[in-house]
């Protein structure tokens, strides 16, 4: 059922763009200096090349990104700040491959869940959104959290298996089977989803 929403006046004179579907890149731009992320880099930069590629497509079907970012604790820090600092980390390839365009938006989270205590709720309601297409790292916990929140806010889903990493493939695989049976979300690889066709069928659904 789509969700009810009430259009606000702009956002200072800065309004982002009318969207019934939004593309989420959670912890992309990350260091990836944790306990683990040797091992996943790989993986996490298969990922990031997907979601590079869906975020070509989505811009094209007038699909707005929206970067959905760890704040590493710094409750001082800012995007940008963050940005930066991982272009010098073990995690520069994906920055570099996944930089946030000058249309793009940002929301900085403290928590695994995209949505707990940031404004994420208030952007996309925005936007108008009714459909969200998640992708990121990790799969099966800040990916995981934020579709059962997402969930519960009544969007529909779609999480692109090509376009999350986990620590192990067998995380990836329970967290997407797990997402496709209690979310509902669509979990067919990226190269198989019709973003103007998606579009269309959010649109027709109003």
């Amino acid at each position: 059922m789509p969700r009810s929403r009430r259009k606000r006046g702009d956002l200072h004179g800065n309004a982002p763009d009318e969207s019934r579907v939004a593309l989420l890149v959670i912890d992309m731009i990350n260091a990836f200096d944790f306990e683990g992320a040797k091992a996943m880099l790989p993986r996490a930069l298969g990922a990031a090349r997907a979601i590079a590629a869906l975020k070509r497509r989505a811009r094209k079907a007038g699909v707005p990104a929206v970067y959905v970012n760890d704040n590493f604790g710094r409750w001082r820090s800012d995007f940008h700040q963050i940005l930066a600092h991982c272009l010098r980390s073990p995690g520069r390839d994906i920055a570099r491959l996944l930089k946030p365009g000058k249309d793009d938006y940002f929301v900085l989270k403290p928590k695994h869940s995209g949505f707990q205590f940031t404004t994420l709720d208030v952007l996309l309601e925005h936007l108008g959104a009714e459909t969200l297409i998640l992708t990121g790292v990790a799969g099966n916990f800040c990916v995981l959290f934020t579709a059962h929140d997402a969930y519960m806010r009544d969007f529909r889903l779609v999480v692109p298996r090509d376009c999350v990493a986990s620590l192990s493939e067998s995380d990836d695989r329970y967290a997407l089977a797990h997402m496709g049976r209690v979310t509902k979300a669509d979990v067919r690889a990226s190269r198989e989803l019709g973003l103007e066709i998606l579009v269309d069928q959010v649109g027709e659904a109003q």
